[in-house]
């Protein structure tokens, strides 16, 4: 499968860089580039890519509203947003959460975490590397308008089996369906079976809403 990519940031250079990677890899190709959110909004509607690589702050408009349009338009659908992110800097982390980011990756992602995290975000699986995972947990901590935990959580959580719990909870501290698998001495296949079934009982659309729910149902802390 190849996966087609649309990279949207503001500096020209990071682009480039990108790009550099990109262009070695045999299952991922750069369709386009873009400055701003708003260029990046309509390279999306043109061209489908299956995922964006978006940087949060830039001008016109930034990553968080041009993750919160693409997402909001049905026919990109099968388009996933990865947010790149400092994180450490970065106080639009959980707006971009909210706004529908599939994904968070580091700004200082090795080239080869990069690849697997696009391949993987594009078919529906791993979109949180374990950097990002903890870095997003810290993140949640602090949020000071983070709920706490309600009983439809509660009861949420508790209609979890103790496999799907033991998986969320390996997903929350950032690890991919195969340390899972082999953590668990079971196949990737019967991971990603379980965890579907978890994100349907905990209504969670992707891996980082799985980070947020079982931070707030106290399965992980941030230490």
């Amino acid at each position: 499968m190849m996966v087609t990519v649309l990279l949207v940031d503001d500096q020209a250079m990071i682009r480039a860089g990108l790009v550099g990677i990109l262009a070695g890899a045999a299952k991922v190709r750069v369709v386009a580039e873009a400055a701003d959110g708003a260029e990046g909004v309509r390279l999306a509607r043109r061209l489908r890519p299956d995922a964006v690589l978006m940087d949060l702050r830039m001008p016109v408009l930034d990553g968080v509203e041009a993750t919160r349009r693409i997402r909001a338009e049905p026919e990109l659908a099968g388009t996933r947003v990865l947010v790149l992110t400092t994180f450490d800097e970065d106080r639009d982390v959980m707006a971009a959460l909210r706004a529908g980011a599939d994904g968070f990756l580091s700004k200082g992602a090795e080239p080869e975490e990069l690849l697997s995290a696009l391949i993987s975000v594009a078919d529906g699986d791993v979109a949180l590397s374990r950097k990002a995972a903890r870095a997003l947990v810290r993140r949640v901590s602090t949020e000071p308008a983070l709920p706490a935990p309600d009983a439809v959580l509660l009861d949420r959580i508790a209609q979890l089996t103790a496999r799907e719990r033991d998986i969320v909870v390996a997903v929350a501290l950032g690890k991919d369906n195969r340390a899972i698998a082999a953590d668990l001495s079971i196949s990737p296949f019967t991971v990603k079976t379980h965890l579907n079934r978890a994100m349907a009982k905990l209504d969670a659309r992707d891996r980082a809403q799985i980070v947020v729910l079982v931070y707030r149902a106290g399965l992980v802390t941030a230490h």
